[in-house]
């Protein structure tokens, strides 16, 4: 049985360590060697970290990276959650309906997506021929933090709320009906019972929305004008246009590193017990 399960999962073995394993050891590689003098000589070098770090260009870059990240994953946090509690508390065949509505957009490919809000919000968009319409002078959108916050959102909150909709119908209900017994109102009951038990949900939408806002390219290079560069514009500049792949990699690397402390940091807040009171 157990040689049957092996021979069975020895593609998927083989499969991850082609796309996933190998790259992210060239990125290793890449990261903490560089070119000597003789381009056939590869020499073991820290530079690439020390450059990234020690830049104030760079670590401006960085922070404004976090920054959008963050202040995306808030937005999808007051937005999603709302939405999916009203999601939850409908019925079935209202549940289906509205989980389509919402995961319909995924099913177009994000480029084009972006695409289409560049139309929405450029000058002679969508937007301000309303605005000029109701005699209202056109508004600069296009190119700005706003621009680039709203693509972000857009893209990622489907993730945040079927995650919080998930943890929200596998509430069980009867916590619900003993509150109610017990004398406590809509707010006690929801503050008391249903946030708590809904925290993992929200942990794993941040998770989805925050690790993909973080090091996203191609949104902020779009509805940003390239005048709006992020983290991931950096990296891809190093990749493709400069062509420095060990500095490409350390960033990336290092990237990696604050991602995964920021997973673990989420998976602790979400595992300890006094940190939402699940376990009380």
């Amino acid at each position: 049985m157990v040689k049957q399960f092996r021979n069975m999962a020895m593609p998927y073995i083989v499969w991850m360590v082609a796309i996933i394993v190998l790259p992210m050891l060239l990125i290793v590689l890449y990261a903490f060697t560089d070119k000597g003098n003789d381009v056939t000589t590869i020499r073991f070098s820290l530079e690439n970290f020390a450059r990234f770090f020690s830049d104030t260009v760079f670590m401006s870059v960085l922070k404004r990276s976090l920054y959008i990240a963050i202040l995306t994953t808030v937005i999808c946090i007051l937005l999603g959650y709302p939405i999916a509690y009203a999601i939850a508390s409908r019925s079935e065949r209202s549940k289906l309906f509205w989980i389509l509505l919402i995961t319909l957009p995924t099913w177009i490919n994000m480029l084009v997506r972006t695409y289409a809000w560049m139309g929405i919000l450029q000058d002679e968009g969508v937007v301000n021929h309303l605005l000029g319409f109701l005699g209202i002078p056109p508004i600069t959108m296009i190119h700005t933090t706003f621009a680039v916050v709203l693509g972000m959102v857009y893209n990622f909150i489907p993730f945040m709320i079927l995650q919080i909709y998930t943890a929200l119908t596998k509430m069980d209900k009867s916590f619900l009906e003993a509150a109610s017994d017990l004398g406590a109102n809509a707010v006690q009951s929801f503050l008391r019972i249903t946030l708590p038990l809904s925290i993992p949900g929200v942990i794993s939408g941040i998770t989805l929305v925050f690790l993909p806002a973080v090091s996203s390219f191609f949104i902020p290079k779009l509805l940003g004008g390239g005048q709006y560069v992020l983290i991931g514009n950096v990296i891809e500049t190093e990749f493709l246009t400069s062509g420095d792949w060990n500095f490409g990699s350390a960033i990336s690397l290092a990237m990696a590193v604050i991602i995964m402390v920021s997973m673990y940091i989420t998976k602790k807040v979400d595992t300890d017990p006094g940190a939402n009171g699940r376990r009380e």
